[in-house]
Order: C-alpha cells, then structure tokens, then sequence
C-alpha cells in the first residue's frame, strides 16, 4: 500500500465508524431449502392465484443476488411462496399452494433430514429442523423488514452492486440487506469510487475475481455518520440515477456529483481524489 492510499484510508477511518455501530441491521435472504418448490415463474404464479385467489397473499415477488445491480435491478419474473414458520400459515387454507408443494414430493419437502430410497433412488428430505414441511428452511423473523426501505446487495460478486429499494422485494439466500435510517446516504457511499477504492481489498477475493461480500467483512467498514437534512441531498440523487438507470439512460455525471460530495464529506483534497478517480466496476 503506498504512502497517498495509507493518508486516505487513515482519513476515512478517523471520521467514520464501524457500520455495526450505526444501527442498521444486515440481514441473509431466505433459504427455502428447496428453490424449485418456492420459487415461482411469472406464469405459475399466475396459475396458483386464479386457482385459489387467496394464494396472492403469501406469494411475494423476488430477486435473486444475480438480479441485483448498482443503482437497479434486473427482474426475472420470478415470485416466492412465503410461508415463513415465523408467520404461522396453516396450510389448508392455501389449497392451490398445498397441491403445488406436494407435487415435488412430501420426502422432499419435509425437514428431517433423513433420506429414504424411492424405486432404487435415493431422495433426501431438507435439513432437520422444527418447521413444518410447507414452510421454508429459516425461520424468518424479520420478514416485515422485506417491505421496509433497504440496501439490497449479493453475496458474491465481482462488481460490488448496491441497489436501494423501495418496491418491497424479497430476495433469496444469496443476497443480503440492510435496513435502518439514512440509507439513501449509505447506498451512494457504498456505490462511490471511494468506497471500492478503500475497501475493495477488505472482502476475500474468490476463484475469478468474486469477492464475498458477507455480513461479517462489512460490520467492520467505517462509515461517516451524517444529519437526516443531509441524506435528503443523497435521497435526490440515488433516485434520480435509479430512475435514470430504469429507463436505461446515462448517469455517469450525477454519480461523479455524489463522489464529488462524498470527497468533501471526508476533506479530501486534489492530490487524494485524483488518486482515487472514478472507479466504475459493472
């Protein structure tokens, strides 16, 4: 590390605190046990709830770590059967969901984790756990969070995407999200060169150039903590670059203007910032 990146880490460090320390929550997204059962097409989806229209209320639409992008993502069509144990559900009054599940097999889908031999094949049943067969693997206690604002990102990734959403999507186990206050601030300071230039290095560097992003790296990355007046500045330019990026139109400038106010949060001066740049990773 040469001596012009030590002054800028030590600068960044000495003003910010470690995000476990800010209050927010980071949060894994859900695993099912068994994707293929849970996880639904747009069509399927479609099927179930004409069927039985009360299968709307416990299917939620999802993104997968793939999907998530830097200031956006890529929606596949694809939706959750959300039967958290967390929540209860008695499943004899989602007929269609019932039979849905059920045609993946009751060995399969129950968490025992025995596996038993069917016609000279062996199928194993999920993890043991004390969820019933029609529940997903974890048991979700946070799943009210899903529906608050929140900074959504995969797990492993070359590119270091954050998207901040507001659509209320669930997401799968490759993934993880953070709530709590100013996150539009968060979200920008997460997708600034400076934040891959600093802490690119702090997450481990996988086969191909993928690196981990798990919750255990990122509680330790010192962030500046800012007023409320402050994020409402952070909050007009990540919509408008989310807006922008939905429509599929340039934002590079208004992502060099949040840089720019990222740089003169921390006191940078010419010589720092030019050694920083733009970093753009996508």
């Amino acid at each position: 590390m040469g001596d012009i990146e030590k002054r800028i880490k030590g600068k960044i460090e000495e003003a910010g605190i470690p995000l476990n320390k800010w209050g927010v929550s980071i949060n894994r997204g859900i695993v099912t046990g068994l994707n293929e059962a849970f996880i639904l097409s747009g069509a399927k989806k479609n099927d179930l709830i004409r069927i039985e229209p009360k299968s709307a209320e416990i299917i939620r639409p999802i993104l997968r770590g793939r999907d998530i992008k830097r200031y956006g993502y890529q929606f596949a069509d694809l939706y959750l059967i959300c039967t958290f144990p967390s929540k209860n559900y008695d499943i004899e009054d989602f007929p269609a969901i019932k039979n849905h599940l059920l045609s993946f097999g009751y060995d399969r889908l129950e968490q025992s984790g025995k596996s038993i031999n069917v016609y000279g094949k062996s199928i194993s049943a999920r993890k043991k756990t004390n969820n019933k067969w029609f529940e997903t693997q974890d048991s979700i206690s946070y799943w009210d969070d899903f529906s608050k604002q929140k900074i959504m990102y995969p797990n492993m990734t070359k590119y270091l995407p954050f998207y901040l959403d507001d659509k209320g999507f669930f997401q799968n186990d490759k993934s993880f999200f953070i709530t709590g206050s100013n996150l539009s601030f968060l979200c920008a300071f997460l997708n600034s060169s400076l934040f891959k230039y600093c802490f690119i290095n702090n997450f481990p560097e996988l086969q191909g150039g993928t690196r981990e992003l798990r919750k255990i790296f990122f509680d330790k990355i010192p962030v500046i903590q800012i007023q409320d007046s402050e994020n409402e500045i952070y909050k007009e330019l990540v919509e408008e670059i989310q807006r922008k990026k939905e429509d599929g139109k340039e934002t590079e400038n208004i992502e060099r203007e949040i840089d720019d106010l990222i740089f003169n949060l921390y006191n940078l001066n010419n010589v720092e910032r030019k050694a920083i740049g733009y970093i753009i990773i996508q």
